[in-house]
């Protein structure tokens, strides 16, 4: 080994052997090998990185080579060089110096980047200038795995980057990888759970930091201090500042169901009330009860059909073979639950008792009789309809009657004697009907199938009558066409004679149909799904519009503001007021109810009142909020219709009760003050017919009297 590294060495420049053996004395003379670290690795790197080319570079060598060799040969003969020795001795273990700083004592290029070589067959090059060639890898994957099944230490075998020849780990570099690979330290010996060293302990040293002498102003007192402390003992002497007192050590926690002394409890609640005791179990909660407390089918039924609040017991009795098979109670953690939230957030007080006299507690309401005018009796009975009688109108002056019928007829009455004065043939079911409420125009509206009917009546004055047939007939058709939602015909002569003028088409069931203030507006509500439910009517230019882009909810009724450009529209939820002119919606009001059914305006245009199918009446006040004000529950079943007096503080509903209850209600023109509601009679008069009772109410305009028509085909007067 010594003899090649020498041959290896022999081609070198003659420069650097001088300058080995100048530099080895100076390691001293007792050190074994005269080479230090840096020449030795430079040794050892050369043995093994060109042992592959080393023979075939020697032969092809020139004499010039063999010639320097020999030289060098005989003067370390003359001369003999400590590193030459250091080389050639046997004992000597080259890896002695070996340093752990370096990466491999094999690679000599440096610190060059190996990813410069990776498309190479060599790895670098040694000092002659010659390349470092990687080892062969001419074996494939079967090879590979051959050697992985016949090699045992095959899996600690890894391959060295820097040269690309393969190391076999020890025991001790594989435990390394393992507590590395586990998150834990390098070293063995290291423990991490080692008592910290304080580098400043906390005990008090003998010799001070600095040995300054103090400074005058530490014997001085702090005229700040001095300031600090008078304000603290005037806040103690003001009792500001409380001092601290001892805590007491008893525990704040105490048992609810303790029997304690009673001094104990008043000593620490003022007021103190005992938590209510849970009624112990008897005979009927055992899971094999005494057969008289088994309930029968019949008790069982009548204990289901009783309100949760009405039974005795909250359980029926029940009885098992054995306590095994009773089942879980269902609801234990759900009651347990609430007993805690009641024990825990109920408040126990005493209340003192107060003496209250129990008329005390009812409203003072004015009497009845001191709130006169108001219906109190039936006075006409208006027979002739052979069907219920679903709608009716008074004229503006009060002196006539319109009631239409399923029979498909509508009939005009007289007030005063309830004399039939025409019966006009509808070919339908009237659904509603309306009296025009300008009194310089007679005409009537009446909504049958999917047409509305605009009818003169020919009844009172003739140039009443006139007059209307000639506002008809001034009208002049565009030259134009307008696309409208509605279709308008003229009456033809036959149906002229009986009073017919015009007929409305629409392409949906009409529900509804009510008049503006004025005469010449009126609205109608189509029994259709969309936003097309609600059309308004111009008379004298005879256009027809859609005010609504879209619809929220099925329409029940419309009606207008007597005195704003308001439309009111009631669904089955919610009361909307639109305003006409801006077209937008001004206020949405709640009702609270299931299903709306009739929708009346107060003639000053404040309030409004609304009836549902749940036998509520809702009275809103529009200046107040969009909930009601009032919730009237006088009826026990579904109101049909609700009704304001045009004059008088009075309005009325009907209901499938057959009764028609009128109540006071007085708004005053002080808005601090709230509108007085008394109800102040229940009028019966009318029979049910198939579940039904009064389907229509409306007041006199000028008297105290209410129409109502109900199903068993008669309109009555109570005056």
């Amino acid at each position: 080994m010594a003899f090649r590294i020498f041959q290896k060495f022999s081609g070198v420049h003659r420069k650097w052997l001088p300058f080995l053996c100048d530099s080895a004395p100076s390691h001293g003379d007792g050190s074994d090998s005269g080479l230090s670290d840096s020449e030795e690795s430079v040794f050892s790197g050369l043995e093994d990185s060109s042992s592959d080319c080393s023979e075939d570079s020697s032969e092809g060598e020139d004499g010039a080579s063999r010639r320097g060799m020999e030289e060098t040969s005989g003067e370390q003969a003359g001369a003999p060089c400590p590193t030459t020795e250091a080389v050639s001795s046997p004992e000597g273990n080259e890896y002695a110096e070996d340093s752990s700083d370096e990466e491999d004592i094999r690679n000599t290029v440096g610190n060059v980047p190996l990813a410069w070589y990776e498309d190479f067959p060599h790895v670098g090059y040694d000092l002659d200038g010659k390349r470092i060639y990687k080892p062969l890898r001419t074996r494939d994957e079967l090879d590979r795995f051959l050697d992985k099944m016949d090699d045992p230490d095959f899996w600690r075998t890894v391959q060295d980057r820097t040269t690309g020849h393969d190391l076999r780990l020890t025991d001790e570099q594989v435990a390394l990888v393992r507590r590395l690979q586990r998150g834990q330290f390098g070293d063995v010996d290291f423990s991490p759970c080692e008592p910290a060293v304080d580098f400043f302990s906390g005990d008090l040293m003998i010799h001070p930091v600095t040995n300054r002498p103090a400074d005058k102003r530490s014997f001085i007192p702090s005229l700040v201090e001095k300031e600090k402390v008078s304000r603290m003992v005037h806040a103690i002497k003001m009792g500001w500042i409380q001092p601290r007192r001892p805590r007491d050590p008893a525990p704040r926690f105490y048992d609810l169901w303790a029997q304690e002394d009673p001094s104990v409890v008043l000593g620490r609640h003022k007021m103190h009330v005992p938590a209510p005791k849970l009624a112990l179990p008897g005979h009927a909660e055992s899971y094999n009860p005494p057969p008289e407390y088994l309930p029968s089918e019949e008790e069982r039924m009548a204990w289901a059909q009783q309100e949760p609040a009405e039974r005795k017991l909250n359980f029926l009795p029940q009885k098992f073979l054995s306590l095994r098979a009773v089942p879980a109670y269902d609801r234990f953690i759900q009651e347990r639950f609430e007993r805690c939230l009641d024990l825990y957030l109920c408040p126990r007080q005493r209340k003192m008792r107060v003496n209250v006299d129990p008329e005390d507690l009812i409203p003072k309401l004015p009497r009845p009789r001191d709130l006169q005018p108001f219906p109190v009796c039936q006075a006409l009975v208006y027979r002739g309809h052979s069907d219920l009688v679903r709608c009716l109108s008074v004229s503006p002056g009060g002196q006539w009657l319109v009631s239409g019928s399923d029979d498909g007829s509508l009939r005009l009455w007289e007030v005063a004697t309830a004399r039939c004065m025409r019966t006009l043939p509808a070919g339908g079911v009237v659904r509603s009907v309306a009296w025009n409420p300008n009194p310089t125009v007679c005409l009537v509206a009446a909504a049958i199938d999917d047409t509305v009917l605009l009818i003169n009546p020919a009844l009172g004055d003739r140039l009443l009558v006139g007059s209307t047939d000639q506002l008809l007939g001034a009208f002049a058709p565009p030259e134009e066409p307008v696309l409208q939602t509605a279709r308008w015909q003229e009456a033809s002569e036959e149906e002229c004679q009986w009073g017919l003028r015009l007929r409305i088409c629409h392409s949906k069931p009409v529900t509804q149909v009510t008049w503006h203030g004025r005469g010449d507006y009126l609205a109608v509500v189509l029994a259709s799904p969309g936003h097309t439910q609600v059309l308004i009517h111009q008379l004298s230019r005879r256009r027809s519009q859609s005010p609504f882009r879209r619809s929220h909810g099925q329409v029940q009724r419309v009606a207008f503001h007597p005195t704003r450009p308001f439309l009111l529209v009631a669904s089955q939820r919610s009361v909307r007021i639109y305003h006409l002119l801006r077209q937008e919606l001004t206020k949405k009001l709640m009702p609270n109810c299931k299903w709306v059914s009739s929708l009346a305006v107060h003639p000053a245009g404040d309030n409004i009142i609304c009836g549902s199918y749940d036998s509520k009446l809702v009275w809103f006040d529009l200046d107040l909020s969009t909930k009601p004000y009032k919730v009237l529950r006088h009826h026990k079943k579904a109101l049909r219709a609700v009704a304001f007096h045009p004059r008088y503080p009075l309005f009325a509903s009907g209901s499938d009760d057959g009764s028609v209850i009128v109540c006071h209600g007085m708004v005053y023109s002080d808005l601090l003050q709230n509108p007085l509601l008394v109800p102040v009679k229940v009028l019966k008069g009318h029979t049910l017919a198939r579940d039904l009772g009064v389907l229509d109410v409306t007041f006199h305009p000028t008297q105290p009297w209410v129409f109502s028509s109900g199903a068993d085909g008669t309109v009555r007067l109570f005056t």
